[in-house]
């Protein structure tokens, strides 16, 4: 078991006031496991995720990584946790402006008494792993949002650690690139990579194996993804709206005289597969149609 949690309560003192942001949480996460994390604004999730990363400290409770019990580590073994164990990825990148990308990716090394010989060749690895061994002398100014993120991916796998843990890494990128950083997060944990995500995107979380869903502080439902039944109900919303959507451009289609046939055909649950056909009368010699993409 690479994670346990028991019964994590999490306490802040605001004034006189104390407020519970978790309050008794019980988690498991076996190695190579891919879990995302959900939960709306105030539902403890962040709180949660800085406790997961030995950012903070559980008020109560009992949390063991890799057989460690780390709740009430002192600071300097919590940092060696987190240097060795843990790897993060930001929503915001968190890269050093005036860093190359390979400066970028050796900085945990540096901190790394085991690992600082030969940063410089890991760092490599790490940014030919990500699919940016061509961007090595880049600084972020000079890399799109994904390839910084794909940077930050990089520093976050350099020393090896036991869980990656992802705080919104798409929530800066567009729905291309976004789907971009899934399908390398999915070649790591196809590759034996422990990896938690915490997110409040529906369609990012269904691509882990499981989905923990936490609300007041609480886990809610802890489910494999397949049978949660918040994220069927999400699949099949999708497949309606393609449908919708697909019948729709048919009908715009229609009426720029280029008749459609649609036929809706789905496979499985919430997957839809629209196949269209296209009739289009032929047209004259130098008349006009509704393409305003310039001349064949």
């Amino acid at each position: 078991m690479t994670i346990r949690l028991s019964s994590i309560q999490k306490i802040y003192k605001v004034g006189v006031e104390r407020v519970h942001a978790l309050r008794g949480v019980d988690l498991s996460i076996s190695k190579g496991e891919f879990v995302a994390i959900m939960g709306s604004s105030g539902s403890g999730k962040s709180t949660l995720m800085n406790i997961l990363g030995c950012l903070d400290r559980p008020s109560k409770g009992e949390y063991v990584l890799n057989g460690k019990p780390v709740a009430k580590m002192g600071a300097a073994a919590l940092a060696e946790v987190r240097n060795q164990e843990i790897g993060f990825v930001f929503q915001s990148f968190e890269l050093l402006p005036r860093s190359t990308a390979l400066q970028n990716v050796m900085l945990p090394l540096i901190y790394s008494p085991k690992r600082w010989m030969g940063a410089r060749k890991r760092a490599r690895g790490a940014l030919d792993r990500v699919g940016l061994g061509e961007r090595v002398k880049h600084r972020p100014n000079q890399l799109s949002g994904g390839q910084r993120q794909r940077v930050a991916i990089a520093r976050a796998l350099v020393n090896e650690p036991s869980i990656l843990l992802a705080d919104e890494p798409t929530g800066n990128l567009d729905s291309k690139t976004s789907e971009e950083i899934i399908a390398l997060f999915k070649q790591l944990h196809a590759d034996g990579q422990t990896i938690v995500i915490v997110t409040h995107e529906e369609d990012i979380a269904g691509h882990a194996e499981r989905i923990v869903r936490l609300k007041d502080g609480r886990v809610m439902s802890d489910r494999k993804t397949t049978e949660d039944p918040i994220h069927r109900e999400y699949l099949d919303r999708m497949a309606v709206a393609a449908a919708d959507m697909a019948k729709h451009d048919a009908v715009s289609a229609a009426s720029n005289g280029a008749p459609l046939a649609v036929a809706p055909e789905v496979r499985g649950h919430g997957e839809a597969k629209v196949t269209v056909a296209t009739t289009a009368a032929p047209q004259p010699v130098g008349a006009k149609t509704g393409n305003t993409g310039g001349a064949a």
